[in-house]
């Protein structure tokens, strides 16, 4: 958008001030990356030349962030680049190394029309300041010569300013026309760029995620993404890198004026002069005749979906949702929320009509106030060769070189940190998850008839920054169709042993073997599809009650009989029952903040409800329920799934497990892992699993356990 000259420079001014404030900041690092700490941009085991040629656009960024005169330290996701030699090579390889022309083709090719118009439109305007300069030197002139003349009339007066008026109402209708072409493509590359950007972010996965240089990856393309929505680093969209141009534009079109109306020692003193004088118009451009008005409010429509489309934001940037958002294939059901919730948005931000008040704040009046206040000097002026027109066009001509020299030098520097941050986007787009098998080793997911077979042997796995392995040498066969219990003191990996069963998280060193093939071949995606689980830090989400039990099996989340027949199962028809709503009722989750918009305080917009811990678990049962009843479904996972529970209801969820992971003749369809405090429960299961440390110290039948009166026996008789 090309802003008036003044208010470019004051917001060019404030920004940079705040660009520099990162400059100095960095965070240290014990070394530099390893190479197995790089984000996985490609999962080939022997890299060929052309595929480290494509990392090399990541090299460039990484490099950018060191901080020369301390080794192994970098700068802060988001940090400025000092402007030197060494990264503008840097910037340079980014430019060329990640494409960024066919980047900026691909943005082009969305409104090719429009974006052309606009950047056409912002070099013309560019040359409006010189030429208003001129043509109030003209007025101004006019009427010395009819003052000087005696020939003065009010009448002539009022033709010429009503002449300038006319020149400026032109001007200001081709800026309305520029301000929302521009509004349309920047929508447009707006919505397309943060798109990419979440629709890849909600692909990855937690491994993935839990590299500090992707996090500081991710970071910075994030910032890419928002500024084209004017609030990421520097708040210069990328496409309004031809402002440099139009900035180059306006300072030659002023200095040719300045240079072809300089003739004799006269017109010298006369620029000198008004150099001094430059001072003037900076008070009077600080007064603003016609006062801004306020963003308009969101009517509900249009706050709900700024309330959706927030809420779908965090959920794919949420790593307390990541669990099941990966399990239970949530990306492409957040994606689609979000996007149309986002072109409501969009919608709701374009100007409503071309004569709005950015049009008349385009008029300049204190600039052509500032011109008329020179016709008390022509008296002053009648013995000097120099003409007032002239000594107008000095003044303006001058102080618009000043301000477009500066913001030329602010958009060049924010210019140059945009290429890093374009690098970043560029190079995020690349990543793929590490638990992502390669084409070649992939293998499809076949159902077993009476469940999952798991045989595991040898498995270990650390924490990313842990020196103490959180499971060691665990080994267990569970056959297709029984009933593993795992049970353990606080601690001892029964969780993590969960998640690495889930394909959540990768492990170490080991085997994991499902029905028979390496759980690393197989697709997460389509591994995830045939398991339910509930998770001991299951995801509150906060939403309505529908949408909380339905996101288990997104595909029925709009129907209402398998939603109540989940609720019905979870034991939670009596809950529901007494909320306000029913299941349109909206959860408030713990630490819940509303995001306020204009529009949002109305009778229309429902409450939050909250939930005791208890009920918030019977909710995630049923959620785990929604997908568990489908009959490709091969593994419940419930981890501590009745901790809050009193003993009945505990009893009555085993029974409804039981009972959905048999056909109705009893014969078994599903494996069922659950963890559990409670032994009783645990004596429900073919086989029990006893984790002390890390590892599984002893395995079996409840009655085999007991006979060995080990630590199971000995944690048994403590509970009874």
């Amino acid at each position: 958008m090309h802003l008036p000259t003044s208010h470019y420079s004051n917001m060019c001014q404030r920004l940079s001030s705040h660009m520099l404030f990162f400059t100095d900041l960095h965070i240290p690092s014990p070394s530099r990356p390893s190479p197995l700490c790089r984000p996985q941009l490609l999962k080939e085991k022997k890299e060929k030349p052309r595929e480290r040629e494509s990392r090399s656009g990541y090299d460039a960024w990484l490099a950018s962030r060191e901080v020369p005169s301390q080794k192994g330290a970098y700068l802060i996701a988001g940090a400025q680049r000092p402007l030197n030699l060494a990264n503008a090579r840097l910037a340079y390889r980014c430019l060329v190394e990640d494409s960024a022309l066919s980047f900026f083709q691909v943005l082009w090719g969305l409104n090719p029309v429009r974006t052309t118009l606009m950047m056409s439109l912002n070099i013309v305007r560019s040359l409006f300041p010189a030429f208003r300069g001129y043509s109030q030197a003209l007025i101004i002139d006019e009427l010395h010569s009819l003052i000087a003349s005696g020939s003065f009339t009010w009448f002539r007066l009022l033709c010429l300013v009503s002449t300038e008026m006319l020149r400026r109402v032109v001007e200001g209708l081709l800026d309305s026309l520029a301000f929302s072409n521009e509004n349309v493509v920047l929508g447009s590359a707006r919505f397309f760029v943060e798109h990419q950007q979440l629709e890849h972010r909600v692909r990855l996965d937690i491994p993935t995620l839990a590299d500090p240089v992707v996090r500081d990856l991710l970071q910075e393309s994030d910032l890419f993404a928002r500024s084209f929505n004017g609030s990421g680093f520097g708040l210069l969209s990328p496409l309004d890198f031809v402002h440099v141009l139009s900035l180059a534009t306006e300072i030659i079109s002023h200095i040719w004026l300045v240079i072809s109306l300089t003739r004799g020692a006269t017109h010298i003193g006369v620029l000198l002069i008004s150099i001094f004088s430059t001072m003037l118009p900076l008070l009077l451009t600080r007064c603003n005749f016609s006062q801004r008005q306020s963003d308009p409010p969101y009517n509900a429509y249009e706050a709900r979906a700024a309330a959706r489309h927030e809420r779908m934001r965090n959920l794919a940037y949420s790593e307390t949702h990541r669990p099941e958002i990966v399990l239970f294939g949530l990306g492409d059901w957040i994606l689609k929320s979000w996007a149309s919730a986002r072109k409501i948005v969009l919608a709701s931000e374009q100007p409503q009509s071309l004569l709005d008040s950015s049009f008349f704040a385009r008029l300049n009046f204190p600039d052509l106030l500032f011109a008329l206040q020179n016709i008390p000097l022509v008296l002053l002026m009648q013995s000097s060769s120099t003409t007032l027109g002239s000594l107008t066009l000095y003044r303006s001509s001058i102080q618009s070189v000043v301000y477009a020299c500066g913001n030329l030098v602010t958009t060049a520097r924010m210019a140059f940190q945009g290429i890093f941050l374009m690098s970043a986007f560029c190079a995020s787009m690349k990543l793929k998850p590490r638990l992502q098998p390669q084409d070649q080793d992939l293998v499809v997911y076949e159902s077993l008839p009476a469940g999952i077979r798991i045989d595991v042997r040898g498995l270990s796995y650390t924490y990313p920054g842990s020196s103490e392995a959180a499971l060691k040498d665990i080994n267990f066969s569970l056959a297709a169709g029984e009933t593993l219990a795992i049970v353990g003191y606080n601690g001892s990996g029964k969780s993590t042993l969960a998640r690495v069963l889930l394909r959540i998280v990768e492990f170490d060193k080991g085997i994991l073997q499902i029905n028979g093939v390496d759980i690393r071949r197989y697709n997460p995606d389509e591994y995830h599809k045939h398991i339910s689980a509930v998770f001991q830090g299951f995801s509150k989400f906060n939403a309505t009650v529908k949408e909380n039990v339905g996101l288990g099996h997104v595909d029925k989340l709009g129907q209402r009989s398998a939603i109540e027949k989940a609720i019905h199962l979870a034991e939670a028809d009596t809950l529901v029952a007494l909320l306000p709503h029913g299941i349109q009722t909206m959860l408030e989750t713990p630490g819940f903040e509303s995001v306020s918009y204009p529009g949002m305080n109305n009778p229309t917009s429902p409450p939050h409800h909250g939930l005791s811990g208890g009920e918030w678990q019977r909710i995630a049962i049923a959620r785990a329920f929604m997908r568990a009843v489908q009959p490709e479904v091969d593994l419940l996972l419930f981890d501590e799934p009745t901790s809050s529970l009193d003993a009945r209801a505990q009893n009555q969820i085993f029974d409804t497990i039981e009972k959905i992971s048999r056909t109705p003749s009893g014969e078994r369809t599903k494996s069922v892992i659950f963890i559990t405090h409670r032994l009783s429960t645990a004596r429900r299961a073919d086989k029990i699993a006893m984790m002390e440390n890390g590892t599984i110290s002893e395995f079996g039948t409840h009655q085999e356990l007991i006979k060995r009166n080990g630590s199971y026996a000995a944690l048994y008789r403590a509970s009874v």
